[in-house]
């Protein structure tokens, strides 16, 4: 199994960056503007479609607020098994650290959807701090 583990800083307040993640309908508005275009939510899954037109279902696994940490895992799509969560960590009134990790099978899919997942990051950033 492959594991895409990403840690990153963003210039703003741990309270409103996992205000952005936990609003798992709002991908396209609150965390990564312009990387994704448009979410679909229905119940705890949400149709995600990308700037570059790949779409996925991703379901709702758990979301705890006190540990500010939202998990998802992809259903169906070229992943035999994809699982991922979100963990923010204050470090300061007005910045925190991001934990991004996920796990998949086939190892094959690991390099596209790394390649995806550091696009997301860079637009989370942009997005959380303002700068979009």
């Amino acid at each position: 199994m492959a594991t895409i583990y990403r840690e990153f800083i963003v210039s703003a307040s741990a309270t409103d960056v996992w205000a952005a993640i936990r609003d798992f309908g709002a991908v396209h508005t609150r965390l990564a503007v312009g990387f994704v275009t448009s979410v679909r939510l229905e119940g705890d899954i949400r149709e995600v479609t990308f700037a570059n037109g790949f779409v996925v279902k991703e379901q709702l696994v758990a979301s705890d607020d006190g540990h500010m940490r939202m998990a998802y895992s992809a259903v169906g799509g070229r992943a035999s098994h994809h699982n991922a969560s979100f963990q923010v960590f204050a470090d300061g009134d007005r910045r925190c650290r991001i934990v991004w990790i996920t796990d998949l099978l086939p190892d094959e899919v690991a390099a596209p959807v790394g390649a995806m997942v550091d696009m997301g990051v860079a637009a989370m950033q942009r997005t959380l701090e303002g700068r979009v």
